[in-house]
């Protein structure tokens, strides 16, 4: 099936959401955090593969070589971004992609530059197509979100952890702070079982945190709102998230208004 700028208003019964990711623990295990969205039989989540965290190109030599070859985006940014999810989309016009990032602590004031090189690689090749995929960040990793739900991280670890009073998004390096009070943690092995018990909803519960993880899932409800007679489930998602009244981030929530 070729990609087409019309293939996005085909009604669409069952859903498959692709994912890139720069980190480990979320090439394992990062389709789990969706368990809540897939429990509605419409949808599935995947990932495609893993790449290298981008930084903003900074450097005049590799502008000037690009501009000098008629190129926009660097070479590597076509091939694993930009290739890689035109030929994932053009395969089903019920595809949707996310390109999922850590956002460190020593990265946030790259932010949204980092966010527009991505953007960039997906913009340009996918051209017509480009409001089926999205960037988010994970911040400041996706261990932050374990402290949000004390629970989750007590059941694997055997620790009596507490919610975090504050924004889990603020935690500077949330995967040390894991390992300073587990020092047996495993960032693959022990998270991938805390993302599968973690329980989203709770995570999301405060309207006044977690604006990032907040709207990676504002957006895949956009997407599922296309499921034909989908008002109660809108609807229900509303709720769980607290998308309605929740903080979103500024970075990313611009591509909410293009699906």
């Amino acid at each position: 099936m070729n990609l087409d700028e019309n293939d996005s208003n085909q009604s669409c019964y069952f859903f498959e959401f692709g994912l890139m990711v720069t980190g480990e623990t979320e090439a394992e295990h990062l389709p789990k955090l969706f368990k809540s969205l897939t429990k509605s039989g419409i949808c599935t989540f995947k990932v495609l593969r893993r790449i290298n965290q981008r930084s903003p190109i900074t450097s005049s030599k590799k502008h000037i070589k690009m501009v000098g070859s008629g190129k926009t985006i660097p070479d590597k940014d076509e091939r694993e971004i930009g290739i890689t999810a035109r030929k994932y989309l053009s395969e089903n016009p019920c595809r949707y992609l996310l390109l999922v990032d850590d956002l460190e602590q020593d990265r946030v004031s790259q932010a949204q530059q980092v966010f527009a090189r991505y953007r960039l690689a997906l913009d340009t090749i996918l051209k017509g197509q480009k409001e089926r995929a999205s960037v988010h960040f994970l911040v400041n990793m996706i261990e932050a979100y374990y402290f949000a739900d004390s629970q989750a991280i007590n059941a694997v670890l055997g620790t009596s952890e507490i919610d975090y009073s504050g924004d889990v998004e603020t935690i500077p390096h949330p995967k040390n702070e894991l390992k300073k009070r587990y020092p047996g943690f495993d960032e693959k092995k022990h998270g991938g079982k805390i993302i599968e018990n973690l329980n989203v909803e709770h995570v999301l519960s405060r309207s006044d945190t977690c604006a990032s993880l907040r709207t990676i899932f504002a957006w895949c409800s956009r997407v599922l709102s296309k499921y034909p007679d989908s008002d109660s489930l809108e609807e229900s998602q509303t709720n769980q998230y607290r998308l309605q009244d929740g903080q979103l981030s500024e970075i990313t929530k611009q591509q909410l208004n293009n699906i």
